[in-house]
């Protein structure tokens, strides 16, 4: 397979990248050590150059294994990790919650754990995973510029920000790539966030750019979710929604057979067509699945088809919001 490059920053990167959180996070139990190193190495071999992972993904778990299975291969790729979302022992019973914290001290901390996991010296892609809104971003943007002037950091990142928060982020300095989640059935960048990133010469990578799951051609049987499965939490996913949201599925497939590939390589393509700035980052925990997500790079889109696509999934024909209530809150972003 060949791989296409696309720019990100200072640097050229794989097309697709690999979001590694689902190697140990958010889908319910993680996979075996032994399972999330196939999942890395036949991304590495297959050409990925982008790798994603965050403090906050299995409270460090995540920044763990990636360091310690990609360690021997760090020349060859770009390595991205996030700040400012974390698991903290709040109670003081030993169990970690998840909480943002944007405060300049907080992050240098994250740094520095974060560089101790991925056993590494410096981090090519640094993001604050969330703006934490009680911190000006140009607080949190200015410690992120400091570990840049030290060599800890290459580049600066921002998560889930609307297209006003990017702009006063990139005053203070150059932020290299945007990270939100996109895909045919959450098209919230195309408000303004896309536009301001190719104006600043930003790249905007597409995290759960498959729908989690939902645009994969396999069905999701909602009811058997993990407990601690997050979709668990997502209105989309609530029984009246997901069985509403069903419906468009056997005409997606439809569409998937007329352009010659799976579900999932047409949703993927649709991403790669719309703009050369936009970097996909899927996720998943089985090698096969890796291998077909990549030959997305393969896939011609038709306008005509892409017309139908649009026109079948979007932020109209889609029942449910993305985030419950509280993650609406967390998140930054412009909405429909």
């Amino acid at each position: 397979m060949t791989m296409p490059s696309r720019k990100l920053g200072q640097f050229d990167v794989s097309a697709i990248g690999l979001g590694c959180m689902n190697l140990s996070h958010a889908y319910g139990a993680p996979i075996s050590a032994e399972q999330g190193e196939r999942v890395l190495l036949a991304a590495l071999d297959a050409g990925v150059t982008l790798f994603d992972t965050a403090t906050l993904y299995g409270f460090g778990a995540n920044e763990t294994l990636v360091g310690k299975v990609m360690k021997p291969h760090r020349h060859k790729f770009t390595l991205a990790s996030k700040c400012g979302l974390q698991g903290v022992d709040v109670a003081g019973d030993g169990k970690l919650v998840r909480v943002i914290d944007g405060r300049p001290a907080i992050l240098q901390k994250n740094l520095e754990n974060s560089l101790r996991r991925l056993q590494t010296d410096v981090i090519d892609l640094y993001y604050l995973h969330r703006w934490d809104k009680s911190v000006p971003i140009e607080d949190s943007v200015g410690a992120l510029a400091d570990m840049v002037k030290k060599g800890h950091i290459r580049t600066i990142g921002l998560s889930e920000v609307s297209a006003a928060t990017l702009r006063k982020a990139h005053a203070v300095h150059p932020i290299a790539a945007v990270q939100t989640e996109y895909s045919l059935w959450t098209r919230n960048p195309e408000i303004a966030v896309l536009e301001a990133c190719k104006d600043l010469g930003a790249a905007f990578v597409a995290f759960s750019p498959v729908a989690r799951g939902f645009l994969c051609g396999k069905p999701i049987d909602v009811e058997a979710l993990d407990a601690k499965d997050i979709r668990r939490s997502m209105p989309r996913f609530s029984t009246e929604n997901f069985a509403a949201n069903q419906k468009l599925l056997p005409a997606y497939h439809a569409l998937a057979q007329e352009a010659g590939c799976s579900p999932s390589q047409l949703a993927l393509a649709w991403l790669l067509h719309k703009a050369p700035h936009i970097i996909p980052i899927p996720g998943t925990t089985n090698v096969v699945h890796l291998l077909d997500d990549l030959g997305a790079v393969n896939v011609m889109l038709p306008m005509e088809l892409v017309f139908k696509l649009e026109a079948l999934i979007n932020q109209h024909t889609v029942q449910g919001a993305r985030y419950n209530p509280q993650g609406t809150l967390e998140v930054d972003t412009e909405v429909f």
